[in-house]
């Protein structure tokens, strides 16, 4: 069934020793900014108004790249690395969304922008959401990419499918079995989310297992899982303030979540728009790059 509903202080940071994939321009910077009791690894670029780009579960934020290098032309462009994950510190706790979310707020301060365009993936969408929940004042666009949001909409249809075991897979136990395996681990999420696993490149998929089998990062990934019994109270009594009435964008992959996602975002959102991917799964970025940037650019040019 998923196949049919989804499928402040800056530093600089020196990055590890890892596999080529698509580059940031370089005139994007990367820095370390202690945000909420944390410290999040950013990559910023570009002039204009702000664009937030939010990262999901089996990559960080350099899956956003090819975006990264459009938007840059005529925007400034953040891309976090997500609390526990890519190059962000790994905290023990605070993997709720509605504390995710005051991360990124807490990037924004730092970097001095007020109002933002937040564009999200997987994870990202739950942080995405959130944040423009709590902030809607600093959300001028909102672009919700191919994930659900917990107890929202169709949340409960879309736990029945067993291609999410995922959800539930967690704890000290299941970090023993996938210690020094987490490319097998992952490599299952690009497989069986992709309408074609080819477009998962060896070189990304080295990348972001590197990334993964550092200390403590599956055990943080899996706490994103394990907090969403707290983000279906904190989803829900969010909504229950209103509907989100900025322009959102639901963008399914046509083998994955497809018209579902603008089922999701009308649940949760007055003023959605929904664009279906066509020929790809879950993971839009790696699988049609061209349309889905886009599908994004167009949305965030609309008066």
């Amino acid at each position: 069934m998923l196949r049919s509903l989804i499928a402040s202080a800056a530093i600089a940071v020196a990055a590890p020793a890892l596999a080529d994939v698509p580059s940031f321009p370089a005139n994007f910077t990367t820095q370390n900014i202690a945000t909420n009791g944390t410290m999040l690894h950013v990559r910023v670029g570009g002039s204009g108004p702000t664009v937030v780009l939010l990262h999901g579960y089996g990559e960080t934020g350099d899956m956003w790249a090819p975006l990264a290098e459009e938007l840059a032309r005529d925007h400034r462009v953040i891309v976090p690395d997500l609390r526990g994950m890519g190059l962000s510190q790994k905290p023990e706790t605070g993997y709720d969304k509605k504390n995710e979310a005051k991360d990124i707020a807490g990037v924004l301060d730092a970097l001095k922008a007020d109002k933002a365009d937040v564009v999200a993936h997987d994870i990202g969408n739950m942080v995405g959401y959130s944040f423009a929940a709590q902030y809607p004042s600093r959300t001028t666009k909102l672009v919700l990419m191919d994930a659900p949001l917990p107890g929202i909409g169709p949340w409960e249809e879309i736990l029945k499918s067993p291609l999410l075991w995922h959800f539930r897979f967690g704890g000290p136990d299941m970090e023993r079995l996938v210690a020094g395996r987490e490319r097998i681990y992952l490599d299952r999420f690009w497989n069986e989310f992709s309408a074609d696993p080819k477009k998962w490149d060896e070189q990304s998929r080295e990348h972001y297992a590197k990334l993964y089998a550092q200390p403590g990062a599956m055990r943080a990934g899996f706490a994103q899982f394990a907090a969403f019994d707290q983000d279906v109270i904190d989803d829900q009594s969010l909504l229950q303030q209103g509907k989100l009435n900025m322009p959102v964008l639901a963008v399914g992959g046509e083998k994955s979540f497809g018209p579902t996602m603008a089922v999701v975002a009308r649940a949760a959102a007055d003023n959605v728009t929904g664009v279906v991917i066509p020929a790809s799964g879950h993971w839009l970025m790696e699988e049609q790059p061209e349309a889905t940037v886009k599908a994004i650019r167009s949305f965030l040019d609309a008066e």
